[in-house]
């Protein structure tokens, strides 16, 4: 089952998060960070697939605070316009978006344990909050564009992380990779002979193969840390 629901940050901000039931008892919860996207198609199914995993899973529209109903393709127009967005979110007075995240972590919570998992923007915005939030369990950035900068690298996660990396990503070096790897020995870091956005059925970057071994390892990682 799923449903949109209206969530509240701590400076009263509401925004829109798409919501997964599982079929079951909940094994936990899941938060799910878009692409610069959008809350779009792909994004709302991969939700779905982790809540037929026994997770209630929670896509909370991280671009609402600069515009609303974002459901972007991946045409270079969409990707034009999930940049300028990216953009505008990123220059929010701090903490911007970290505060709907904290809220859709707080509405996780009454299921059990949280996780979280983001992809592309969403993969930084992940590592940023395992960094930063209370409430988290696990952290599951996939192709952070950006965290493996010198000064995300220097962050400190609060809780367990497993990174997934593509060693021909156009868009994050894979020296700036191992740099991260080697800064961060607590984190498991995971590299696959892929490009950036591997785990996505839209894009032609999509590589079946790993993105089915990322997700087995992020299923098991999610199961070891929640439940």
């Amino acid at each position: 089952m799923t449903s949109t629901v209206h969530l509240t940050a701590a400076d009263g901000f509401q925004f829109p998060a798409y919501v997964a039931q599982p079929p079951g008892q909940p094994l936990g919860a899941i938060v799910v960070l878009q692409e610069i996207f959008g809350v779009n198609a792909h994004i709302r199914a991969v939700a779905d697939g982790y809540a037929a995993q026994g997770y209630v899973a929670i896509a909370p529209s991280t671009f609402h605070r600069v515009r609303a109903d974002m459901d972007l393709g991946y045409s270079p127009d969409d990707i034009a316009t999930g940049v300028a967005l990216k953009a505008a979110a990123e220059a929010l007075p701090p903490p911007g978006v970290q505060r709907d995240i904290a809220a859709a972590v707080a509405h996780g919570a009454q299921f059990g344990k949280v996780g979280v998992v983001g992809y592309c923007w969403g993969g930084l915005l992940t590592w940023r909050a395992a960094c930063t939030l209370s409430g988290i369990a696990a952290a599951v950035p996939y192709y952070g564009g950006g965290m493996t900068t010198a000064a995300e690298a220097a962050r400190t996660p609060l809780c367990p992380v497993l990174a997934h990396f593509g060693d021909q990503d156009h868009a994050i070096a894979l020296d700036s990779v191992l740099a991260f790897q080697k800064a961060q020995p607590r984190v498991q870091v995971e590299i696959y002979a892929a490009q950036h956005g591997f785990n996505c059925d839209h894009r032609a970057a999509f590589n079946p193969a790993a993105a089915q071994l990322a997700r087995e390892r992020t299923l098991a990682f999610f199961r070891q840390h929640l439940g």
